[in-house]
């Protein structure tokens, strides 16, 4: 027989005969893999019953927003971008436990917090210099927002705000009412009263966050890695994208405000605190009803408070 000339399909080697072996279905699952991961976040999410496109279409049709056409498309092609369900679905299951805030008041926190202000004297200081606000109570909130920078959230924003943003949409809300674990979950009649809350507030902030994302000439890749809470604050100061857009600082002079920055994250919180009412000298009363501005919680303000006392004497 010839070199290279196949083999008859009867010629007795039994391939025929053959199932194909686990090298070939390895492949075929590989090729599967590969097809899928290619395929754009509105196809993926399509396959679901869910689609970004009605947003997409809101996002572009909005003049206020004045976002490029073509640059929200360019987003939203990326693979990165999915219906985040898991993270949206918290907002409709009902919660059985609260964030123990007495952790942060333990000797071990208030050592690491004395630590971070030590090791960010200059900026913390540079802070209360131009704002006058406390760098302990600046201390105390990043220290009970993301525990210093160390945890500041695993939920992508730009999915997160667009998954709550689409549930504007009716086809929607009802595909990703199936979608929500069935434990916990609230009554269909108060997932439609608060789906239809968080769309609105979702759609601002999206707005906003696609504006901040833009003035920082972020690539669509660079976006997509942003993460924050399921509620879609980001960075080591917790901002909501509305909040980034007129409160935030460039703490650290580079041109650009990226609140992953500790001197960036430091500065807009002490803008955030002096917008609302902060001045040098403020009593412990008027403290509390600044800092509840940045978390509607008694227990939160009264927890940043006794932290802020307790570094003053640390």
């Amino acid at each position: 027989m010839k070199k290279n000339q196949p083999l008859p399909v009867n010629s007795g080697s039994g391939l025929s005969n053959r199932k194909p072996g686990r090298l070939v279905v390895l492949c075929l699952v590989f090729l599967v893999f590969l097809v899928c991961a290619a395929l754009p976040a509105d196809a993926r999410a399509a396959d679901a019953g869910i689609s970004f496109q009605s947003l997409k279409a809101q996002l572009i049709s909005d003049k206020a927003a004045g976002l490029p056409e073509g640059r929200i498309n360019d987003i939203y092609s990326n693979s990165g971008v999915f219906f985040d369900i898991k993270g949206v679905s918290s907002y409709f299951r009902h919660q059985e436990s609260k964030l123990n805030y007495d952790q942060f008041l333990s000797a071990t926190s208030i050592r690491k917090a004395a630590d971070y202000m030590r090791r960010n004297h200059a900026a913390l200081l540079k802070a209360e210099m131009d704002y006058g606000v406390d760098k302990e109570v600046i201390t105390a909130i990043l220290l009970v927002e993301t525990r210093l920078g160390a945890y500041v959230g695993n939920r992508p924003v730009l999915s997160i705000l667009s998954t709550m943003a689409a549930l504007a949409d009716k086809k929607i809300r009802d595909r990703f009412w199936e979608k929500i674990p069935e434990k916990n979950r609230v009554t269909r009649a108060e997932y439609e009263k608060k789906a239809a809350q968080k769309a609105k507030w979702a759609y601002r902030e999206l707005v906003a966050f696609l504006t901040y994302v833009e003035k920082e000439g972020m690539a669509p890749r660079a976006i997509n890695d942003i993460n924050g809470s399921y509620a879609g604050a980001m960075g080591l100061a917790q901002f909501m994208p509305s909040n980034i857009l007129i409160l935030a600082k460039d703490g650290n002079n580079d041109g650009s405000i990226n609140l992953f920055h500790h001197e960036d994250a430091i500065s807009s919180i002490a803008n955030y605190l002096r917008h609302y009412g902060w001045e040098p000298g403020i009593s412990r009363e008027a403290a509390g009803k600044v800092v509840y501005h940045y978390n509607h919680s008694s227990y939160y303000v009264d927890t940043v408070l006794k932290i802020a006392e307790k570094l003053k004497t640390s």
